[in-house]
């Protein structure tokens, strides 16, 4: 049978159909399973956001359970699924970024943060997959020590301990005897007892080297100044060197005058230099089993003459020397092997027998600065110290009479060393370099501890900006402050107050973020502006104001910011100085905030009735399309304008239709601050409305020749 006769293609298609509506229930599956398990410690989550390429790339949730963002900082996103978690990161992100709809989040690889301690050959924290068993965290701990206890593992996990039997797991093979680890467990191997109470490794050559004997009665003991002490095992004929050889002989220090041997309770002195410069016999002491030979440490005696010299401290051969006359410092120096790589050699102290002291800079000497050597008579030490390393807690070598204190914000500060051919540079880059927050305009330095007077301040950001800045001469003893730049009052309210009053200026109003910010001569009025965020939306900027108060007083200037941003002239932005205060009003502020005599009513048929403010260069139109225009029942032809001044009282009436028509502007009435304009309403035929809203503008004898007028 022909196998393509049987060949349906209606039936294929069916089952293609059939197989990929399968893999499309599978892969919805797993993306469920997958957005509905919890993120934990560990684990690598890959967000994605459209056009930010800071935030599109992988992120590994840490031990606190978060994961740090640019911009936004940490966001704690373990024991949540995707979906919770990409939801908290979007909250997060809102504050700094709009367009975040397209922003996804994805469980990318699950990792096992655990601790594994105890006797295992490299105990600490491991990285596993996040599947792995207790079998795995071991071999990433290197494996175990020989002498682990395998039948008493213990997992802690917070407040819990699981002890579990891992040699049962060998013999049997089940995981089910093993417990699932989790993020953050601490693994403990313990060592069986039968290793007692010391560490030894478990090998040949260490038992060999420790002896031969065990620890039997019959063993002898060997131990001071040898190669090789131990217990060895006793044999017939065996005499003191015949053990002492066995022992590795020996070393450099040994005293071999004073070898003692105790042989059946019989303690016996063995001069062994005796014995191999005679070679007789009967010096060697009868050894039996049991005994013990001590080889003590050879004295030396304290040596000391008329010429004698002492050299001590970090040099190579340190000790007593017997100077001829004419040795001079470099001499004696050399004869002691000369500095070590950790000598100090710039404080090199020479001690007389009369009690006196004298400093010798030995590296300014062969730079032909230092003058002449002082000279080495009998009787003198020479002590070379070691240098003073400022990683270490070791402030205390340096006395205070030689170092200059750098505190504040800089990468290490501390006590520091100081040569008066050192500048304040040098002394920064020894430190580590400012911080990213110290304020380097305003260092303040103090020439001593009793200083009394007023720190000198030195701008450092002037001095690298080539500015004609001198650095200052400092001396021992002195102290150096780095300030901080001061921390925002909208992010930081609790630190503020570090900030100087004479050094700030005060942004009110609105702004984007109003408070106290720091000021110096390099910055305008804009940038203070900009460091507030900017105005907000509501800002009226024609009537800024600005208080002067570095003067006898208060000083108020008023500052046009819409008209600099339409002309971009810098002679309307005004001179700050720290001190003074930035007022933006609100533009829409309540009509009650406005005098009258400052503003012109607008009443009747218009879209928004009220009070408005009024300038000389505006007219009735501009009135008029301020409070929305008139209505649609508006009696266009008979608006009304009152006229109110100190002199005079009075009104005109206004055909706007008629206007219109003919654009002759001689037909708009004047307007000025204090009138009032009314736009009556086409279905009004009684005028006590208006009567009753005026009364208090005008007389009644105007308002009736007004009347006789229409």
């Amino acid at each position: 049978m022909n196998p393509l006769a049987a060949f349906h293609p209606a039936r294929f298609a069916g089952l293609i159909l059939a197989f990929m509506a399968f893999l499309a229930v599978m892969a919805t599956t797993a993306l469920a399973a997958t957005a509905g398990d919890a993120l934990r410690i560990g684990d690598t989550v890959a967000l994605r956001v459209p056009g930010e390429a800071a935030l599109s790339q992988d992120f590994k949730i840490d031990r606190q359970g978060q994961i740090i963002l640019p911009e936004v900082g940490a966001v704690i996103v373990a024991g949540l699924t995707t979906r919770e978690a990409e939801g908290a990161i979007r909250t997060s992100l809102s504050r700094v970024y709009r367009d975040l709809d397209r922003l996804t989040l994805a469980l990318k690889d699950r990792r096992l943060l655990v601790t594994v301690l105890g006797y295992v050959k490299n105990p600490g924290p491991v990285e596993i997959p996040g599947d792995a068993s207790v079998q795995m965290a071991i071999a990433a701990a290197g494996g175990l020590n020989q002498g682990a206890q395998l039948d008493r593992f213990r997992l802690q996990r917070k407040d819990r301990e699981i002890t579990f039997d891992y040699k049962k797991y060998l013999d049997t093979g089940d995981p089910g005897l093993l417990p699932a680890l989790e993020p953050l467990d601490t693994l403990f191997v313990p060592a069986s007892p039968r290793t007692g109470n010391v560490q030894i490794d478990f090998d040949g050559r260490t038992l060999a080297e420790a002896g031969d004997g065990g620890e039997d009665r019959s063993s002898i003991k060997v131990f001071g100044e040898v190669n090789k002490p131990g217990i060895f095992a006793f044999k017939p004929g065996s005499n003191a060197i015949d053990m002492i050889m066995r022992a590795g002989g020996v070393t450099r220090y040994a005293s071999v005058e004073q070898i003692r041997i105790i042989a059946k309770g019989q303690p016996t002195i063995f001069n062994l230099q005796t014995f191999l410069d005679s070679g007789k016999a009967h010096l060697l002491p009868d050894l039996a089993e049991g005994a013990t030979i001590f080889v003590p440490k050879q004295l030396e005696e304290i040596r000391s003459g008329k010429n004698t010299v002492y050299v001590m401290g970090e040099v190579a051969k340190p000790g007593a020397f017997d100077s001829k006359p004419g040795a001079g410092f470099i001499d004696i120096l050399a004869n002691a092997g000369g500095p070590t790589r950790f000598a100090d050699t710039r404080q090199i102290r020479l001690i007389r027998a009369d009690g006196t002291v004298a400093l010798v800079d030995l590296p300014l000497f062969t730079e032909g600065k230092g003058g002449a050597l002082p000279p080495v008579g009998a009787g003198d030490a020479i002590f070379v110290p070691e240098k003073t390393d400022t990683k270490e807690p070791s402030w205390l070598k340096i006395a205070p009479d030689r170092a200059v204190k750098l505190m504040g914000a800089v990468t290490r500060p501390g006590r520091f060393e100081w040569s008066d051919e050192m500048s304040l540079l040098d002394l920064l880059a020894q430190a580590g370099g400012p911080t990213h927050k110290a304020d380097l305009a305003r260092i303040q330095i103090r020439l001593g501890e009793n200083d009394k007077g007023k720190p000198v301040l030195f701008d450092m950001t002037a001095y690298l900006n080539g500015q004609n800045t001198a650095l200052p001469r400092l001396r021992a003893g002195a102290v150096i402050m780095v300030p901080d730049l001061p921390s925002s009052p909208v992010d930081m309210k609790g630190q503020w107050v570090q900030q100087a009053p004479e050094a700030s200026i005060y942004v009110m109003g609105q702004v984007g973020s109003p408070g106290r910010y720091a000021f110096n001569t390099q910055m305008n009025f804009l940038d203070i502006i900009a460091a507030a965020n900017g105005p907000t939306s509501a800002a009226d900027l024609r009537n800024v104001r600005v208080s002067h108060r570095h003067g006898k007083g208060s000083r108020i200037s008023k500052v046009n910011l819409a008209r600099y941003f339409e002309t971009g002239d810098d002679k309307l932005l005004p001179r700050v100085k720290p001190g003074d205060v930035i007022f933006i009003p609100d533009r829409n502020k309540e009509w009650l905030d406005d005098p009258k005599e400052r503003t012109v009513r607008v009443i009747g048929a218009v879209g928004k009735p009220g009070r408005y403010r009024f300038a000389d260069d505006m007219t009735l139109l501009d009135l008029l399309a301020e409070a929305g225009g008139p209505t649609s029942d508006a009696l266009q032809t008979k608006i009304v304008v009152i006229n109110i001044t100190a002199q005079t009282e009075g009104a005109r009436l206004f055909d706007l239709v008629g206007f219109a028509k003919s654009g002759d502007i001689s037909r708009l009435p004047a307007v000025r601050a204090g009138d009032t304009v009314y736009v009556p309403n086409m279905a009004q035929s009684d005028w006590k409305i208006f009567m009753d809203g005026v009364r208090d503008v005008i007389p009644l004898v105007s308002l009736v020749a007004l009347l006789g007028a229409l």
